[in-house]
């Protein structure tokens, strides 16, 4: 009856430590351990609606198509971000492929065609790649 007890205990103080974490900081989380621990890949971004970026991969032969909030992230891209469609690189679980990411806080797969990365294939980053869009207006 005890350890019956310690484990309700433990669990309850789980769910509670849990629940004080905001969907935000979950979400910068996961985009952090994706970053760090993840594959990185094609996909094609093929549609923006405001602050959600919606792209397909494939992984193994299984295509999935996904989408990522960057609400959170809009503050660093540029405004005309439709112009953005075509291929990018994306970062993926190995072990859940579902679960991936077009944009990090430290990351951006969205430019993997851009005309400075061309020569060397190197991946900018956000301020990189408004820093090369505003050069052209």
């Amino acid at each position: 009856m005890c350890v019956f007890m310690v484990l309700l205990a433990t669990i309850g103080w789980r769910a509670w430590e849990r629940s004080r974490v905001t969907p935000e900081q979950r979400e910068r989380h996961r985009r952090a351990r994706l970053l760090a621990t993840g594959k990185m890949g094609d996909a094609d971004l093929i549609d923006v609606h405001d602050n959600l970026l919606v792209y397909t991969y494939a992984v193994r032969g299984a295509e999935y198509t996904a989408s990522q909030d960057i609400s959170s992230l809009r503050q660093s891209l540029p405004e005309r971000m439709a112009l953005m469609a075509g291929p990018v690189y994306m970062k993926y679980d190995p072990r859940n492929p579902a679960d991936s990411i077009v944009l990090a806080e430290e990351w951006s797969g969205l430019q993997p065609y851009a005309r400075s990365a061309i020569a060397g294939r190197q991946l900018l980053t956000a301020a990189d790649l408004i820093r090369i869009i505003k050069s052209f207006s």
